[in-house]
């Protein structure tokens, strides 16, 4: 596949693709990379390549390098797919990530799609079941004030109208699923985009948001 042509430095180490040549409308993936990136996100990111998304995702979670080059790409993007699975929690990145997503989505500068990876959306918002386990675990070393805020973002996120796979489902056909909402989406954003460059008296109504309905 043709890469895109990023403006951002080739030495980052990052995989992205792009939708239409639009870097402002990015799609941040926030996930385990010990427990997916090899496995279900690897075929995800496939997936976005083939339909040409604009994508971000870090290769080298655990190398222990400076990640302020993440939040910068968070800042960066539209819309933010949080991938929420079971050793999730244990990553103080993960939770350092989704902390700043919802900082920006409460400020309406991004857009979350949560998905839920064979765990609950309960055991996620209330830190329950092996979910909660790893998370009051990594919480042990952690300070009041870190605690405080990844449980304001777990909860937030998980509040949100999202995607589920269940034990038994297909990986296939929810990797379909998402790929769907995402282009929906981004489409959403460039109609928005494009409303707003338009003369007042010629905009559309743009719905302000995307509905994705629980499996």
């Amino acid at each position: 596949m043709k890469k895109s042509n990023s403006k951002f430095p080739s030495k980052d180490t990052t995989l992205s693709g792009s939708l239409h040549s639009h870097d402002d409308n990015q799609v941040f993936i926030n996930f385990r990379g010990d427990e997916l990136r090899c496995s279900f996100v690897s075929h995800l990111v496939d997936a976005f390549k083939r339909q040409r998304i604009n994508f971000f995702i870090d290769k080298d979670e655990q190398k222990g390098k400076d990640r302020r080059h993440l939040f910068a790409r968070i800042k960066q993007s539209r819309i933010a797919l949080t991938i929420f699975s079971k050793r999730y929690a244990e990553s103080r990145w993960c939770l350092n990530e989704l902390a700043k997503i919802k900082k920006r989505a409460d400020k309406r500068k991004l857009q979350v799609i949560p998905v839920f990876f064979k765990v609950k959306a309960a055991s996620v918002r209330y830190q329950k079941a092996e979910f909660g386990r790893n998370f009051w675990r990594l919480a042990k070393t952690s300070s009041g004030e870190q605690i405080k805020k990844w449980k304001e973002a777990l909860e937030s996120v998980s509040d949100k109208m999202g995607l589920s796979l269940g034990g038994k489902s297909s990986e296939a056909d929810f990797i379909k699923e998402i790929v769907k909402e995402v282009k929906r989406a981004v489409e959403v954003k460039e109609m928005k985009d494009h409303s707003f460059s338009l003369p007042q008296n010629n905009r559309k109504h743009i719905p302000s948001r995307i509905k994705i309905q629980p499996k």
